[in-house]
């Protein structure tokens, strides 16, 4: 049972651990600003895209406009040569080059505007990633001076204060120790070899009763 008390609680510090990784708010930011990236890069791949289109459907129109100068030029050149047939083909064919090449304007303002539009959706995007890049940085200085206070807190709070007051009663003991010392070898050297023999005086009556006691005793036994 120890056992498994044990894996579950390595189980649940791990998820833990991963939690607050998910949940940190420098890890949060910096992949919030990643996903902006991403966002921005995938936008001018779109554009340049578009541009292409742009570019691609402006060359049709030059190329219809060339075959129309060229259609009219032949059939200017048919009737002048009396050959009404050729210049009536020539008109054919600039009629039909003049609906493509209006076709091809009709998409080509087409798309030239959703390159506009893509292309101001772009700036806004990058305007809005430079005023969260200025944000980032203050949010990650507040974050980083909050940390430092939490880690601070974390230090003061970890510490054993029962070991703490048991080192100040230690300490205490052994100045009062010390002290006792002192005092003790100040008491000796005040005391000298006669005062040793002194007699307390409270006592002193009960002792010369009982020293008389036993001379007198000791007098019976030597007679």
């Amino acid at each position: 049972m120890g056992i498994l008390k044990r894996i579950k609680s390595i189980t649940m510090a791990e998820i833990n651990k991963v939690l607050d990784q998910v949940e940190d708010p420098i890890s949060m930011l910096n992949q919030y600003m990643r996903e902006m990236e991403e966002e921005i890069a995938k936008g001018q791949h779109a554009l340049a895209k578009q541009i292409f289109l742009e570019k691609r459907q402006l060359a049709l129109i030059i190329d219809t406009e060339e075959v129309l100068a060229k259609r009219e030029r032949q059939a200017k050149l048919a009737v002048t040569k009396g050959e009404d047939n050729i210049a009536a083909l020539a008109l054919q064919e600039k009629l039909l080059q003049e609906k493509k090449r209006s076709l091809y304007k009709e998409q080509y303002e087409m798309i030239k505007g959703q390159t506009s539009l893509l292309e101001e959706k772009i700036n806004q995007l990058k305007e809005q990633y430079n005023e969260l890049q200025h944000k980032r940085l203050l949010l990650l200085s507040r974050a980083n001076v909050a940390q430092s206070l939490k880690q601070l807190d974390n230090a003061v709070v970890s510490l054993n204060t029962d070991n703490i007051a048991r080192g100040f009663a230690r300490a205490e003991e052994r100045i009062v120790m010390m002290e006792s010392e002192i005092e003790a070898n100040t008491r000796l050297s005040n005391i000298s070899p006669s005062s040793s023999y002194a007699i307390d005086p409270s006592v002193q009556e009960e002792v010369q009763k009982q020293l008389a006691q036993l001379k007198e005793t000791a007098k019976e036994t030597s007679v």
